[in-house]
């Protein structure tokens, strides 16, 4: 059976949030975690999700009406698990690319509130070449400027049309570094003071940390997967069951997006800095320290290496 909203009964949720990415990791981190809102706390938020670059797959999420399954693996309580769940707070994909009206549309949505981004970490960058009236601009960056110009101009400056931004790139201060860049086209394209005081009042910049391993699409046990499920989907997103997200926002911003209330392991903080020190040097450092030592060893696993007298004692 086809997997689309046809074919099943679903709730439709308003758009609340634009999401830059379509790939696995946001599809299994960021919208499995709005999902799970949106069913234990009635979050009631729906997604848009625009397409980075020129080639992508929201094309493929779209034949699906942005259904797809995630199927987590791993330790719950101390046994392991495997489970499947529908992700259904997905309302449709948009390549801003091929129809521009409709992502301008998305952008000037009244309701929109959240924007969530996984541009890769080459994605929140500086391109000179960006103009206003480009449709839409290279950079992701130069699209998050416009996109906020848009929403001044035709909310006539309303404070309440601001955005809450969760970058998620794997960059440190990724946050920070987009607004910095969105500022800095903003002084290229000499866009008023008044909108720039407009993005210091009524938008929030988050810095993130995420941490959940996505192998992505299962192609080799797709079939058994799908007879499981009975229903033909071709976006399934394997992943990990733990999860964590660190979001350094300020207590309004976590009002609004309170997540820890449907049990999910994410923190609100004033700095994430020791988070990312845990993280990316001691957890992400040993396994890049261990690679050399246990590929030279002979040794291609992260278990073997563990088990191994030499190579284990010194991890």
């Amino acid at each position: 059976m086809k997997l689309n909203r046809t074919t099943t009964s679903l709730s439709n949720y308003p758009t609340r949030i634009l999401q830059f990415g379509e790939g696995n990791f946001l599809r299994a981190f960021a919208d499995w975690i709005v999902n799970k809102m949106n069913h234990e706390i009635g979050f009631n938020s729906g997604v848009d999700v625009v397409q980075p670059l020129a080639t992508g797959m929201v094309d493929k999420l779209n034949e699906q009406d942005g259904l797809f399954h995630v199927y987590l693996k791993g330790i719950k309580n101390g046994q392991p698990v495997k489970e499947y769940t529908l992700v259904d707070c997905i309302n449709k994909g948009i390549n801003p690319y091929s129809e521009y009206k409709a992502y301008e549309n998305a952008i000037l949505n009244p309701e929109l509130r959240f924007v969530i981004s996984n541009t890769t970490e080459a994605g929140i960058s500086w391109d000179e070449n960006d103009r206003l009236e480009m449709e839409p601009q290279n950079s992701f960056p130069g699209k998050v400027a416009a996109l906020l110009y848009k929403r001044y101009k035709a909310f006539e400056g309303d404070k309440s049309k601001g955005l809450i931004f969760f970058a998620c790139e794997l960059i440190d201060k990724n946050g920070e570094t987009l607004r910095k860049f969105v500022l800095q086209h903003a002084q290229n394209w000499k866009l008023e003071e008044e909108f720039t005081q407009w993005i210091d009042e009524a938008c929030c910049f988050c810095n993130t940390l995420v941490d959940r391993i996505v192998p992505g699409f299962p192609k080799d046990e797709i079939k058994q997967i799908q007879e499981e499920l009975g229903f033909e989907d071709n976006l399934v997103v394997v992943g990990e069951y733990f999860h964590f997200w660190v979001i350094e926002g300020p207590e309004w911003v976590h009002k609004e997006f309170p997540a820890e209330k449907a049990g999910l392991d994410v923190k609100f903080v004033k700095d994430l800095s020791r988070y990312r020190e845990q993280k990316v040097q001691v957890l992400n450092g040993c396994h890049t320290g261990s690679y050399a030592v246990s590929y030279l060893s002979g040794l291609e696993t992260v278990r073997e290496a563990f088990e191994n007298l030499e190579v284990g004692t010194f991890m």
